[in-house]
């Protein structure tokens, strides 16, 4: 259970909210999210489910295994920088990373959820 909490904790920092907030949009109390987060309770279908409708990747949560990118879905700006992506060394990739990460992270901490910082393909 404790893999699933540090997971759920995770996934509540991406998104860049307190627990009292996560508590909120799942429907319980700052205490219990506290309890889920450090494995003395599980959490319920329900509450991963309003979670979910926020951004969560529950099957990250309850696996470990992060929901696969669905490519089908890519406009065509996102395949090109998909592409561009791939070509290069693995400490660019990760410099990529690193600055993809901070740019969602402000983005979203602005207005409370993510928005798209790419322009229309």
């Amino acid at each position: 259970m404790s893999g699933i909490g540090a997971r759920l904790r995770q996934e509540r920092e991406r998104l860049g909210l307190s627990q009292k907030m996560f508590g909120e949009i799942g429907g319980v109390e700052a205490n219990a999210q506290g309890k889920y987060e450090g494995g003395a309770r599980a959490p319920k279908a329900d509450y991963l489910s309003r979670v979910a409708g926020r951004g969560v990747d529950v099957l990250y949560v309850l696996t470990g295994n992060r929901t696969p990118l669905q490519l089908e879905n890519l406009n065509r700006l996102e395949e090109k920088l998909l592409e561009h992506f791939r070509a290069l060394f693995k400490e660019d990739q990760d410099a990529i990373r690193r600055l993809t990460a901070t740019l969602a992270e402000c983005a979203t901490s602005q207005n409370g959820k993510p928005k798209s910082i790419l322009p229309k393909a």
